[in-house]
């Protein structure tokens, strides 16, 4: 009778806490979603005991509809609290995606756009509360609240 447990429960039983259980990543293929909202795809080659991430081969994608395009950022350190979300990716999976990978221009220009549009969105609706009597704190006077 074998006392070898299950891959899964060996890996419970090494588990480590804290920014120590990302050493197993290192040199792996990494999607890494930051605070302000950029995604970057890179290959994860150091980290700390801050989480502050270092990563090689760094594109920076960004997706607009079913577009997305990835500007080449090279060698790029995240400081550990401005990320929200890393993942690994598995390179050897099919990529099965319906998006369209644009130029570099291209997706800043959609960009771009969207953000005007959402711009707009946002004074219309600030006109929208000021007609009816709402007042909309400035974002410079956000502190305040």
């Amino acid at each position: 009778m074998s006392t070898e447990l299950p891959a899964k429960e060996r890996h419970k039983m090494n588990y480590v806490p804290g920014t120590t259980s990302l050493i197993d990543d290192i040199d792996k293929k990494h999607l890494v979603l930051l605070r302000d909202g950029r995604t970057l795809i890179g290959y994860l080659r150091s980290i700390d005991q801050f989480a502050n991430l270092v990563f090689h081969q760094t594109v920076e994608r960004i997706h607009v509809g079913k577009k997305f395009g990835d500007i080449p950022r090279g060698i790029f350190i995240v400081r550990g609290e401005n990320v929200v979300l890393l993942g690994e990716i598995d390179v050897d999976k099919a990529c099965d995606t319906v998006l369209q990978q644009v130029s570099i221009e291209e997706i800043l220009e959609e960009q771009r756009l969207q953000q005007q549009a959402k711009q707009e969105t946002e004074k219309v609706k600030k006109q929208v509360l000021k007609d009816r009597g709402l007042s909309v704190p400035k974002a410079d006077n956000l502190d305040e609240y």
